[in-house]
């Protein structure tokens, strides 16, 4: 089944639209997956298993420790891509894209690999690589190319 004659490649608006919905998105999840770890870590010390030591609080502690400030910001960073890997490659669409009636694709219709998704979020450097669409004939942006995938644009259900 080759989907990608048939549906048309997507722009540069629609695909800066669809990066600005999962921005939020993205926004409420890394505040929930914070919001854990805060949990978490006043509950060890409501209960007298650990403290904070020299530290105020638990975002002086989260930001400040040298080993606990990266650990929260890699545990961040993996929830930050993981949103994206697993929909790109899973669905082919994230929250937004689907608001916007996108698909990322592989020239044949079907899904991109894990691999192809890590490929687009190392080199979309934060959807500024979109800015690439209006310069090339196929509507690419730089992760498509590096990805050897397409973002089209679906049509509206019936």
């Amino acid at each position: 089944m080759n989907k990608s004659t048939s549906l048309p490649k997507s722009g540069l608006l629609r695909r800066l639209a669809a990066c600005l919905y999962d921005g939020f998105i993205i926004i409420a999840i890394e505040m929930m997956a914070a919001g854990i770890v805060v949990a978490i870590l006043e509950a060890l010390v409501a209960a007298g298993v650990m403290d904070y030591g020299s530290y105020i609080d638990v975002s002086d502690y989260l930001s400040r420790h040298p080993i606990w400030s990266n650990l929260f910001t890699a545990y961040l960073a993996i929830v930050w891509l993981g949103f994206f890997i697993y929909f790109w490659s899973k669905a082919g669409q994230t929250i937004g894209m689907r608001a916007w009636k996108l698909r990322i694709q592989n020239s044949d219709g079907s899904n991109i690999t894990t691999t192809q998704a890590v490929i687009r979020v190392a080199t979309s450097a934060f959807g500024l690589s979109n800015l690439c669409v209006p310069l090339d004939h196929k509507k690419r942006g730089f992760q498509d190319i590096w990805a050897h995938s397409e973002v089209v644009v679906l049509p509206k259900a019936n």
